[in-house]
């Protein structure tokens, strides 16, 4: 091999060699910070005192039924309302009642208590409840300073006056029949919040 080869060999050589190091030490400052973030939801927890609102037998026309119960907020989320689905159904045990429904002869009239006063929210018949889904949280501005709704942890007691109305006519035909009426109580949450960066208690 000639002494030129050699040396332009013993060149390239070098220069690769050149290249690995340097491309193997070359470095730069660094620094990184990881961030754990959370978005948890809250709950909607409605809880009702008894279970069961009325359960009575031997009722006639003219007679009254009272009851009470507590509706419970158990969750994390303000209610803003709780709205009265009804459904019910008759057992006419003579088939005698000729289209007349018993629903029609019963008067529902649901209050709310406050501080100051018993407010009617709801005075109709059971039959007309039925097309009905009245708020049984509102209550009017004028008779105390709690909103509409059930707070967060809070509770309310709803009263209930159910009346066999009599009509002064004929109501023979219901003798021995039964009612049966299912309630759900639907809550719904508040308005929406806005989280503010600057809010130190949502950071």
């Amino acid at each position: 091999m000639s002494f030129t080869k050699k040396v332009s060999q013993g060149v390239m050589s070098a220069a690769l060699g050149l290249s690995l190091v340097g491309g193997g030490t070359f470095a730069y400052f660094s620094d990184s910070v990881e961030t754990q973030n959370t978005f948890a939801a809250g709950t909607l927890d409605l809880g009702m005192n008894p279970s069961t609102v009325v359960n009575i037998s031997n009722i006639k026309p003219g007679d009254e039924v009272y009851r009470e119960f507590t509706l419970e907020n158990n969750g994390t989320l303000d209610i803003s309302k709780v709205l009265l689905e009804t459904k019910y159904t008759v057992e006419d045990v003579n088939s005698n009642n000729h289209g007349d429904d018993l629903a029609k002869h019963i008067k529902v009239t649901i209050m709310y208590n406050t501080s100051s006063a018993t407010n009617p929210i709801v005075e109709t018949t059971l039959y007309d409840l039925q097309t009905q889904q009245p708020d049984v949280t509102q209550i009017d501005t004028l008779s105390g300073p709690k909103p509409d709704g059930i707070i967060a942890g809070d509770k309310e007691k709803i009263f209930v006056l159910f009346e066999f109305v009599d009509n002064g006519q004929d109501q023979n035909h219901f003798q021995g029949d039964s009612l049966k009426v299912s309630w759900t109580f639907n809550a719904q949450q508040g308005n929406s919040t806005y989280y503010d960066d600057t809010d130190e208690n949502n950071n």
